[in-house]
């Protein structure tokens, strides 16, 4: 593989749709979003070239694949085994867990490493409320179907609501600790359809461990430099233990040694969710042959080079549009 200088290998999600079932409060508006010309969504082909010229640029340490919420694109099994064939270590999903129970078999088959599952709540009318739709119980059997399957470990997202779930943080870590699932802790970020209802909502992640403190004895595991969650060990009264995580984007930003690239559908790469400049991949991929790789190496360091900028969220940008 061929490496430049000594930098860490970088992470890449990849999103395969702007489309998704669920309309969650914090992510799209109830009336949903015009979604993308299909001609203008990448095809899996150019997804996996473009990875593999990232993979041999520079070296994927991680290939995420998101939405929208990725289930919903046809034949993605695909794509799952193009990337694997590329020799990416860690090949995950995240995913709202509606259709997971159908497909977690097949995800595994196709070589699928794990998955991360969206899991805001635990009471079913708040989960309807929340998603404007959706069936809590889908996603439940989706967890279920994928540790069934192998695609462990399976990883929980809890984005935590003042007033709406922050109650139920609590429930969320037990049941994770009873299922031996990871569990991540995540801040609201100030971005599309969250602004309007940011200050309401945010909750700074330092609340929610003092919170997880009063039930668990909370043990910091050793940090990884280019992580996003900070880790610990919980352990509860009858000695059961698991891992919980925080995603404190807003109040513990973590910048610093960041190398997480986003690929949208539509193929604009984004270095950083706190820059409003994006980058055409798709215009690259779809131009002269052979790939023009001195520009998409330039592409590559350009989308870097914004990790050092101002940090200010771009608040007119759809989660549902950039990968989650």
């Amino acid at each position: 593989m061929e490496q430049v200088g000594q930098l860490q290998p970088v992470s890449l999600r990849i999103s395969v749709t702007d489309r998704c079932q669920l309309r969650c409060a914090y992510c799209m508006p109830p009336q949903g979003v015009p979604l993308a010309p299909r001609e203008e969504v990448l095809r899996f082909e150019e997804i996996a070239e473009f990875a593999g010229f990232v993979h041999r640029r520079l070296g994927l340490a991680k290939a995420r694949i998101t939405g929208g919420e990725p289930l919903v694109r046809a034949g993605l099994t695909v794509l799952v085994e193009q990337l694997v064939r590329l020799g990416i270590p860690d090949v995950a999903l995240t995913t709202n867990g509606q259709r997971l129970a159908e497909m977690a078999a097949d995800l595994r088959r196709a070589g699928l490493g794990r998955v991360n599952v969206s899991l805001d709540t635990l009471n079913p009318d708040t989960y309807r409320t929340l998603a404007c739709g959706g069936d809590l119980a889908r996603t439940l059997a989706g967890i279920d179907a994928a540790l069934k399957a192998g695609l462990v470990p399976v990883k929980l997202n809890m984005l935590v609501l003042r007033g709406v779930n922050d109650h139920e943080a609590g429930a969320v870590a037990r049941f994770s600790l009873d299922r031996g699932l990871a569990v991540r802790f995540l801040e609201l970020m100030p971005i599309g359809a969250a602004t309007g209802h940011f200050e309401q909502w945010f909750v700074p992640s330092s609340q929610v461990r003092r919170v997880l403190a009063e039930s668990f004895r909370l043990r910091p595991l050793a940090a990884q430099a280019e992580g996003s969650s900070r880790d610990y060990l919980a352990e509860d009264a009858e000695g059961r233990s698991g891992t919980v995580g925080f995603i404190s984007s807003c109040s513990e930003p973590f910048c610093r040694g960041c190398r997480r690239l986003r690929l949208t559908a539509t193929g604009r790469l984004l270095g950083c969710l706190a820059q409003e400049k994006g980058f055409d991949v798709r215009g690259l991929l779809r131009g002269q042959r052979p790939l023009d790789e001195a520009g998409l190496a330039g592409t590559l360091q350009a989308a870097l080079g914004l990790k050092q900028g101002v940090r200010r969220f771009a608040d007119g940008r759809l989660m549902v549009r950039v990968g989650g």
